[in-house]
């Protein structure tokens, strides 16, 4: 399995990443401009709060398991989290757990 979460947090860099370069590309590199983009109805509303959770809830299982175990380099996933997506950051995690069970 610790490949196929590596496979899985590759995928998931590159495949949002290209949409949010898509979108730099069109709209220039305006951060809150893409922050409202996300919040133009309902539905992307729901989504972000939908993420934004779950990447709240992964940083504190990251954070709760590193310092209990002290595996720092699993705190890695937490700016791959937020600065990329959950997407990327959970299994990111789940790979760097598999290298301390090996």
């Amino acid at each position: 399995m610790r490949w196929v979460w590596l496979a899985l947090a590759l995928w998931g860099t590159v495949h949002p990443m290209a949409w949010f370069l898509a979108w730099f590309s069109e709209n220039g590199f305006d951060l809150m401009g893409m922050v409202d983009a996300w919040h133009v109805n309902a539905a992307t509303s729901g989504l972000v709060w939908d993420l934004t959770i779950a990447a709240v809830t992964l940083t504190v299982w990251v954070l709760v398991e590193s310092i209990g175990q002290r595996a720092w380099l699993g705190l890695v996933a937490i700016p791959a989290t937020f600065g990329i997506g959950v997407s990327c950051g959970l299994p990111l995690y789940l790979f760097l757990r598999t290298l301390r069970r090996a």
